[in-house]
């Protein structure tokens, strides 16, 4: 089975980095050698295609400063390349299908990682403690990954390995937001603003019973005026997060019944695999996607690219049985698929985006992808979305400590209750002090954008003309190449998904009179 992997470039394991949790570097870019997939595109294409950092906050990948600290601390020996075959497995895949990807799967000792082909799985974990220090190179060779084949486009337009490689070197995408810091190098505010002493603090915060304001600590703190523009809450939509609370807990009586009754028990990593790779099959990307289970992310998961391969990593301490699925359309059936169709159209780097006028693809892309994740519930609740726009407005006016009890009437646990407080005071040093980390309200806002004007949205358009607005569909759709693109099969009944929009204005008691007032 390890023969479906091959390694092409050194691994550099040192020992501080063994004993991290994972720690991902999302600039050195894999070998993919596969005519239906991205081998004309640069790592920094598919990261500004696939990450989506305003949905997962990544906090797995790690600064450019960070990367610096920790290869100064490498040996400056070389060493000769070794090879090495792995040993044969029966239930090895040797196609020569020439549709090919070669994947990197890095080995930790705190995550799993499942690369999924189309006949079996790719398991692989650690098998030796933390922390190890790796003394020489590892070159391990083997057969690609194989993936499924795509159709074949009738122009070479319309072929994701005939898309001109732009000359500049393509930024990260809009959702992960950047700035400068003092020496003019750019800084991902999403890696930036994650602190370094989250376990001291919250251990210090558990043993004060909740009465001291962390004190948080950054790599690379950001500028003032870099973070500055996230730190302004809206109350637009105050009111219906409060409603849509309300009612949640008015039928189920608290958070905890309700995430018990709606989201089932949680997944042991096996039945969280089986899901996923059920999930792949019938979106036709079995093959295409690396799978992380973690517990190291303040979200419930997060689609990102990896070196080079999409790579969707999942939070297990959250992955519950009724609830994954949603999660799967909201990370592949929504991100992954608007990223793909994305890098076909002449929009698809930010020359193009600009020559056309784009208007930012959020509040869009997560108010989307927020419904997906409740579209076919029986009580499609928009709970966290409303929780987190709450959360977000409350910060800027509260302490740490003072939002922490606010939250309280909402949500019991005290573990959830720390979670959802660290997100919106990320970014701050002193959180005894008002402020707020604004990106979390762009859920709720961008769902009730979409309801407002679901009638009237082409929503196959809308996912295959890539990271667009809604507000942007009517007046590409005439530039965009619509041939060969991906819809998720949810989406391909429209009258069933227009009857699940619908269901969702219903039981959180939304009316389009409401809507129409504010929008």
């Amino acid at each position: 089975m390890l023969e479906s992997i091959r390694v092409t470039e050194k691994l550099h394991w040192p020992e501080h980095e063994l004993a991290k949790k994972s720690v991902l570097n999302a600039e050195k870019a894999l070998i993919i050698d596969s005519k239906r997939s991205f081998s004309s595109l640069s790592s920094g294409v598919l990261k500004d295609t696939f990450t989506t950092g305003t949905s997962s906050y990544n906090v797995l990948l790690q600064s450019k400063e960070e990367r610096k600290h920790h290869s100064q601390k490498q040996s400056s020996s070389a060493f000769s390349k070794r090879r090495r075959k792995p040993s044969k497995s029966p239930s090895s895949s040797h196609s020569k299908d020439p549709h090919r990807m070669t994947a990197l799967v890095p080995v930790t000792s705190s995550g799993t990682w499942f690369c999924l082909d189309r006949q079996s799985a790719v398991f692989v974990t650690s098998s030796v403690p933390s922390p190890v220090k790796f003394t020489h190179d590892i070159s391990v060779t083997g057969n690609g990954l194989t993936l499924p084949p795509k159709p074949k486009s009738k122009a070479n337009r319309h072929s994701l390995t005939s898309l001109p490689k732009s000359k500049q070197h393509p930024q990260l995408c809009r959702s992960f937001e950047r700035g400068d810091d003092l020496s003019g190098k750019k800084l991902c505010i999403l890696t930036a603003i994650k602190p370094t002493n989250l376990e001291k603090e919250k251990l210090r915060f558990f043993k004060s019973d909740y009465t001291y304001n962390p004190q948080f600590e950054y790599a690379n703190p950001t500028l003032p005026g870099v973070l500055a523009r996230y730190s302004n809450a809206s109350d637009r939509f105050l009111k219906q997060s409060i409603n849509i609370m309300a009612l949640t807990l008015q039928k189920y009586g608290s958070y905890e019944k309700f995430e018990q009754a709606t989201g089932g028990s949680l997944l042991s990593k096996t039945r969280i695999w089986s899901h996923v790779r059920k999930y792949m099959v019938k979106e036709g990307c079995l093959g295409e996607i690396v799978v992380h289970l973690t517990e190291d992310l303040l979200s419930r998961a997060s689609m990102t690219v990896v070196n080079g391969c999409p790579t969707l990593t999942i939070n297990i301490s959250t992955a519950r049985e009724h609830w994954l699925e949603g999660m799967l359309r909201h990370e592949i059936g929504t991100h992954y698929f608007r990223g793909i169709n994305n890098l076909q159209q002449p929009w698809n780097n930010w020359i193009g985006r600009k020559k056309h006028e784009l208007k930012p693809n959020n509040p869009t892309e997560e108010g989307l992808a927020s419904i997906h994740s409740v579209l076919f519930r029986k009580d499609p609740f928009l709970w966290r979305a409303a929780l987190l726009y709450y959360t977000v407005y409350q910060a800027s006016r509260m302490s740490f400590c003072e939002l922490f009890k606010d939250i309280g009437k909402f949500v019991k646990d005290p573990n959830t209750r720390w979670d959802y407080c660290v997100r919106a005071k990320r970014g701050w040093t002193d959180t005894s002090q008002p402020g707020c980390f604004s990106k979390d309200q762009v859920y709720l806002d961008g769902i009730l954008q979409i309801l407002r004007f679901r009638e009237s949205i082409d929503f196959h358009l809308l996912t295959a003309l890539g990271k667009v607005s809604y507000e942007d569909v009517d007046r590409l759709k005439g530039l965009a190449v619509t041939e060969n693109m991906r819809v998720p099969h949810f989406m391909h009944d429209h009258s069933r998904y227009m009857e699940h929009l619908e269901k969702i204005m219903e039981v959180n008691e939304l009316t389009d009179a409401e809507l129409k007032a504010l929008i």
